[in-house]
């Protein structure tokens, strides 16, 4: 699990030395709230179409053995307006281990494999360490996670649809 830590300076006070605490660089999402957890769906990873679920087992059997257990895979929330000028398909949180899916991958129109290629490269990311580079900044996307991108069968069939279909998803 790599995190990028933001440092926090406490003022000094009377005997006490500035202490130096880090964060991780995402919150953990947790329901902590009665209410919260009233709201939460029987299966968030049933779609009208599709079922996360049942996609992330199969690529998790076929490519990576079964190697990438307790991940939790869920449609995002729907958003109010529709994204202008790009869109995120998929996202994965290691933490909290959830990966969210952009709810507009969930139509007909969708081929079944451009969506495994989208839970595929977000379970890349699981495998897949950040490099750093020489200021520190973190790399996700560095040739060992393309390199491992690559294998994904339909690979450059879903980079050419996404391409191409682009425009659909945006305004």
């Amino acid at each position: 699990m790599t995190t990028r830590k933001r440092t926090k300076v406490r003022p000094k006070t009377k005997a006490k030395k500035a202490r130096v605490t880090t964060t991780p660089k995402r919150k953990a999402c947790a329901p902590r709230f009665p209410m919260q957890r009233q709201f939460e769906f029987d299966d968030e990873a049933q779609g009208k179409v599709f079922n996360l679920r049942t996609v992330f087992r199969n690529l998790n059997r076929e490519y990576f053995g079964g190697r990438i257990p307790r991940y939790r895979i869920v449609w995002a929330r729907k958003q109010k307006g529709r994204p202008k000028n790009g869109i995120v398909f998929g996202t994965i949180q290691e933490e909290d281990r959830i990966i969210r899916v952009h709810p507009l991958l969930d139509r007909r129109f969708v081929p079944t494999w451009f969506l495994e290629y989208v839970v595929y490269h977000e379970m890349c990311h699981a495998v897949i360490r950040d490099e750093y580079d020489s200021a520190g900044r973190r790399i996700v996307h560095h040739e060992k996670f393309f390199a491992r991108e690559r294998r994904f069968h339909w690979f450059r069939r879903a980079k050419t649809w996404e391409q191409e279909n682009l425009a659909r998803f945006l305004q």
